[in-house]
């Protein structure tokens, strides 16, 4: 598998990179991943380095972006973070990705079984990571408001998830001016997905990867 350079990524299309991760998580849940050698894409990256995506995924360990989607040294810039909330370092880790190094595509990655989730909808209050899940916060008000219940229960879990993904989304083009104005031009794309820990799979729930177009 060629690692990914200057002229491939700036021929790539936000639809482009989103097929390259959708393709990617076929060939890790088939078991079929590409045979990479990996001491020669650290040469070939010595110099730079040219991702096609940026992904903001969760700490969980079961949740490598990289591994999930088959990609290679170079090939995407990841951000963790439990919960996979959005904050202005994030943010401003993404305006970089993509206005400095010339990545096409923003991915929000969730995930079931998401422990963070889990404690925020159990308000667990911990140090610092009280503050944190104080962000999933709008996610469960909205789950709430739409099921009329209070935070209980896994399938209320998954359903905040869910929420907390696409929130997390839109939050990277209210926040960043920049961010947002590429995706108006047409130079980047956004997209929302969700990670299955029991089987591999990843499931797009909302893809932006043309201004102006959303498909759910």
């Amino acid at each position: 598998m060629r690692t990914h350079n200057k002229e491939t990524q700036a021929t790539t299309t936000p639809e482009m990179a989103l097929d390259f991760l959708k393709e990617g998580n076929r060939r890790f849940v088939s078991n079929l991943k590409y045979n990479r050698d990996l001491l020669q894409q650290v040469n070939e990256t010595k110099e730079g380095q040219w991702p096609f995506a940026v992904i903001l995924s969760c700490i969980d360990s079961r949740t490598s972006a990289e591994l999930v989607f088959d990609q290679g040294l170079g090939d995407v810039f990841s951000v963790r973070i439990a919960g996979n909330v959005v904050n202005d370092d994030i943010v401003g880790s993404m305006e970089f990705a993509c206005k400095v190094a010339g990545s096409k595509l923003i991915v929000v990655l969730g995930h079931s079984k998401c422990g963070a989730i889990k404690g925020a909808c159990s308000h667990v209050e911990l140090g610092h990571l009280t503050g944190l899940l104080n962000k999933v916060k709008p996610a469960i008000e909205k789950v709430e408001e739409e099921r009329g219940q209070q935070a209980t229960g896994a399938e209320f879990v998954e359903a905040v998830a869910h929420a907390n993904t696409l929130i997390s989304l839109e939050e990277i083009l209210e926040r960043s001016p920049i961010l947002r104005e590429m995706y108006e031009n047409g130079e980047i794309g956004l997209a929302a997905a969700y990670y299955q820990v029991e089987t591999g799979e990843v499931k797009f729930i909302k893809e932006k990867v043309k201004a102006g177009e959303l498909v759910a």
